[in-house]
């Protein structure tokens, strides 16, 4: 007889034990009545939510958490359920998973490789398991691992030595664009090492900053992915595992394609915004629509996210707004259905300007009435959000963030920021993408020169470099962690890099006062960032 395994790529929420307990009765119950799975996997630390940061720490969380491991003994029939929570033992507290079979918890691993690095910072947790566990399940030995323990032989070479045929791997590892490469890389790799098969389940869903992808994966002993689970989904993949004479073999099942860039990363920013407004239990969003190309991304990543229905756009002239930027987001709003309306800054800029005249007599007007402008607008859209309840998107992008090209209290005032790890280039990369699906992006917003249109004929290109010369800068250094020498043998120009950098450094006291905002690259402004504010660090 096969062993069928049922994979749960799930959604929890963090800090939601309850919810999480019945949300995994929902999905073991799918795969014992309609897969008939002897086995259902399911995340790490899918009982209370990934990461739970420091909540770990709060005794009610205990609580929760023994509650929610009785109950599942108690209500869990017919098939044997992994799954992953946080261990307390004394004064100690290990990242495990248990298998839970016929009322009881039959077997317990606890993880083994703690990482520390980028987003993680499990060594602030967790202790370190130090046992190989082989559990028999359906009469195959299963050998149990979480996430970290397959990125080094150790754990996986100990596995297979003390029996296990199968490599069972329960997980919570976050998107970034080269995420999935990485980890089938690492998958095949430790299947060709070892000569048994894999099974990786992942979790998906937005968490703050992070979002995770899901791309669940089956391979088989020689290194051949034999099934993969669509990536940003809750899916339950059922799978099969075979004895044959020379070991185990894998059915093969649905490998969703892998996808490219810009979709990737456009699904990863919509489920971003989705989870981050449902968890919250927002009723919507609103935004400030400019006619300009990052809060035209923003708009159509929110409806995708939520629904015309959920989403409201107010548009905020000035004596600077150009007439085609009130003609395209009107366009846009019409094209997406959403609520628009207009509110001119103009009486509040006026009575500013006003009130400061006295202390300015004499001054010439310079950035001081360009940030009045954009507080002016951000007086507006927090007074919308806080009347009718809904959630503020800001609309900034990465290269923005990282050379201060913004407003504090003004355009970087809401409550997400959802293309805040997007470069310019890829906002244009993303605008394109999203109008192959359907064009609700006017083609002139994409195309004319960005302008924050704070003053008479300002273009982006008066402050900053060309993007197409200051994103590479920007990747290099933020990155990638290249010197300026690197960076100029790279072929850009000293002075350029200097100024660049020498703008990162003096904009990082914005950048902490920044919402959050959806990671997608290796390195985002947020909880893989930690760049000193006073600093005598010289980056030439």
């Amino acid at each position: 007889m096969p062993l069928k395994i049922a994979v749960g790529q799930i959604n929890t929420v963090v800090g939601d034990v309850d919810g999480n307990v019945e949300r995994i009765l929902g999905v073991v119950t799918e795969a014992r009545d309609t897969h008939g799975a002897d086995l259902i996997m399911l995340p790490e630390l899918a009982i209370c939510g990934y990461p739970p940061e420091d909540l770990l720490f709060h005794g009610n969380m205990r609580r929760k958490v023994a509650a929610a491991l009785e109950s599942l003994q108690a209500r869990v029939t017919g098939i044997d359920v992994l799954v992953g929570y946080p261990e307390y033992v004394g004064d100690s507290i290990f990242n495990s998973v248990a298998l839970v079979r016929d009322g009881r918890v039959a077997s317990v691993y606890r993880k083994q490789l703690l990482p520390n690095y980028g987003v993680f910072d499990e060594q602030r947790y967790f202790e370190s398991g130090e046992e190989t566990v082989i559990a028999e399940v359906g009469g195959v030995r299963c050998g149990l691992l979480i996430c970290e323990d397959i990125w080094a032989p150790g754990p996986s070479r100990a596995a297979v030595a003390a029996g296990a045929e199968v490599l069972l791997i329960i997980n919570g590892s976050p998107y970034d664009t080269e995420s999935q490469a990485r980890r089938e890389r690492v998958m095949i790799s430790c299947a060709q090492e070892t000569g048994v098969p894999l099974v990786y389940c992942n979790m998906v869903g937005g968490q703050d900053e992070l979002v995770f992808d899901g791309g669940s994966l089956v391979v088989d002993g020689s290194g051949e992915i034999r099934v993969r689970a669509p990536a940003f989904e809750e899916t339950l993949l059922g799978i099969e595992l075979e004895r044959q004479p020379d070991g185990l073999s894998v059915k093969a099942g649905d490998i969703a394609p892998l996808l490219e860039l810009d979709a990737s990363v456009y699904k990863a920013l919509v489920r971003g915004i989705r989870d981050y407004v449902n968890k919250h239990r927002f009723p919507g969003i609103v935004l400030g629509l400019s006619g300009g190309i990052d809060s035209a991304l923003t708009l159509a990543l929110a409806v995708d996210a939520l629904g015309a229905d959920r989403v409201r756009t107010v548009m905020m002239p000035s004596r600077y707004t150009a007439d085609i930027s009130l003609q395209d987001a009107e366009e846009m709003a019409r094209r997406l259905d959403v609520r628009y309306d207009v509110v001119s800054i103009e009486p509040i800029f006026a009575s500013i300007q006003e009130a400061l005249s006295g202390l300015f007599a004499g001054l010439p007007e310079d950035v001081t009435e360009e940030n009045i402008q954009s507080r002016s607008r951000g007086i507006i859209l927090m007074a919308i959000s806080n009347k009718l309840g809904l959630m503020l998107l800001t609309t900034g992008n990465k290269s923005e963030m990282a050379v201060g090209y913004a407003t504090l209290y003004g355009d970087m005032a809401g409550g997400f920021a959802p293309i805040k790890d997007c470069s310019k280039t890829m906002v244009f990369r993303l605008a394109n993408y999203r109008n192959t699906l359907s064009a609700v992006i006017p083609e002139r917003t994409i195309t004319r020169p960005p302008s924050a249109e704070l003053s008479a004929d300002q273009q982006d290109t008066d402050s900053l470099p060309p993007y197409e010369i200051l994103d590479p800068i920007l990747r290099a250094f933020i990155e990638e962690d290249r010197s300026v020498d690197e960076i100029v043998e790279a072929g850009f120009d000293r002075a350029t890099v200097g100024r660049v950098l020498g703008m990162v450094k003096r904009n990082e006291y914005k950048r902490r006062q920044a919402p959050p905002g959806i990671r997608v690259s290796r390195r985002a402004f947020g909880r893989d960032w930690r760049y000193p504010i006073t600093s005598g660090f010289d980056a030439d």
